[in-house]
């Protein structure tokens, strides 16, 4: 089960040389965050990664066209990896339950609101990622392990 932590604790960073950011400044916001920064930091492949440091610009489906209102998104995680031969990627990573990755079921508005919000976010994600050579990635309870 994903706990959401009411309050955000800062996460203490073990391997600061990793950290691309202020090590002083990386916010935990849910159990999975948690797990996830945990890999990040110990993680021998990961070269360099980094919290809620990329803003991506874009459009809500909440708001009115007309207004041009532009948001931020921030990310949850970007890593750069290196696999066994050396090469290096990047990945722009968002931290999600998987029920909120699947257009819901019902039509509850609160729902269907929160989707689409998320689907405008990654679709802006995907993009800014490809404009750079990178690869954005939303990891669930599959992902991260959990049952």
């Amino acid at each position: 089960m994903r706990k959401v932590y009411k309050d955000p604790y800062l996460y203490k960073v073990k391997n600061a040389n990793k950290y691309v950011g202020d090590v002083n400044n990386v916010w935990v916001r849910s159990s999975w965050e948690l797990k996830f920064y945990n890999w990040c930091d110990m993680n021998t492949s990961i070269v360099n990664w980094s919290s809620e440091e990329i803003a991506i610009p874009y459009s809500s489906p909440k708001d009115n066209p007309k207004d041009k209102i532009i948001h931020r998104y921030f990310v949850d995680a970007m890593i750069k990896v290196k696999d066994k031969d050396n090469n290096v990627k990047i990945y722009l990573i968002e931290i999600k339950p998987y029920k909120q990755t699947i257009p819901p079921k019902k039509r509850n508005i609160n729902e269907v609101l929160t989707y689409g919000i998320n689907s405008a976010k990654w679709q802006a994600a995907r993009m800014f990622c490809e404009k750079k050579g990178w690869e954005f990635k939303i990891f669930t309870e599959k992902e991260l392990g959990i049952k």
